[in-house]
């Protein structure tokens, strides 16, 4: 299936969440496709092509109990994760993942004199805006909830002094990659603050299907009285699903925020998780 495909399928997953939300967990097939006016032969076609679980199975992700059942079954201490192996085993690390970081000069100058790429591209999650440098992706925004103006505005926001060229050709790889449909590495510029860096490496030592919490990565990163700055960083992470932000929850068992919105946040994290468990 290929990421346009996934990117109309999200459309439908995206109203079907709401329906959910309305319907419950306890709906049936049958009412789900007649909200959305569809044949309950072609909505679990289309469902489970996305999804690659049934709709009924997979509404069982889309609950707010999953992000409380994900902490008691799926939690992992960033701490022990290499220790255990446990992060070799997730989807990221398949895609032999590697990154950099902008020296914190070129960073306090807002990555003056950098050029940088941008482009539009269909994703599992909707329209993703992609950007990146000569050396890798610095950046991917998910415009589902927030409109691709404010997508667009968000992301050149954080780097004011670049200079950003529409080139969807020198992206299209590292996106196919970054997505399941094509082959290769994918290489990471983070462009941050250095403490903004440390989290978002730690957020990367979390594995596909597996959470971990706001005051678990502050111990990570040697800052455990840093709940709430780690939480900012979090929040700042401009390379969104790579830089795995939504794999981050409230010890409470809270989604907590996305900067992307919240449905697109759950969506991720129902669509790794039937995954993983496939």
């Amino acid at each position: 299936m290929n990421v346009q495909t996934e990117g109309y399928h999200f459309q439908i997953m995206r109203r079907a969440i709401d329906l959910v939300d309305q319907m419950g967990p306890t709906a049936t097939l049958e009412e789900l496709a007649a909200a959305m006016d569809m044949s309950p032969a072609h909505f679990q076609r289309v469902f489970t092509q996305w999804a690659g679980v049934s709709p009924k199975r997979f509404s069982q992700y889309l609950t707010l109990g999953h992000a409380k059942a994900l902490l008691r079954d799926r939690f992992t201490t960033l701490e022990t994760a290499h220790a255990t192996g446990l992060s070799g085993t997730g989807r990221l690390h398949d895609m032999f993942l590697r990154w950099e970081a902008m020296s914190p000069g070129e960073y306090a100058t807002g990555a003056e004199g950098r050029e940088i790429h941008w482009g539009w591209f269909d994703s599992p999650f909707g329209p993703a805006l992609v950007m990146g440098t000569d050396k890798g992706i610095c950046g991917i925004a998910f415009s589902a909830e927030s409109g691709e103006d404010e997508a667009m505005r968000d992301m050149t926001s954080r780097w004011p002094a670049a200079r950003f060229v529409e080139a969807p050709e020198k992206l299209a790889q590292w996106t196919q990659t970054a997505f399941g449909t094509g082959p290769g590495e994918v290489p990471l510029v983070l462009i941050g603050a250095p403490f903004q860096i440390k989290v978002w490496e730690a957020l990367m030592q979390i594995p596909s299907g597996y959470v971990t919490t706001y005051s678990e990565i502050a111990e990570a990163i040697g800052n455990p009285k840093a709940v709430r700055a780690v939480g900012t960083a979090v929040g700042r992470n401009p390379i969104s699903y790579l830089i795995p932000c939504h794999r981050a929850l409230r010890k409470s068992g809270g989604l907590g925020g996305y900067h992307w919105g919240l449905p697109v946040k759950r969506a991720i994290l129902a669509w790794e998780g039937a995954r993983e468990d496939g």
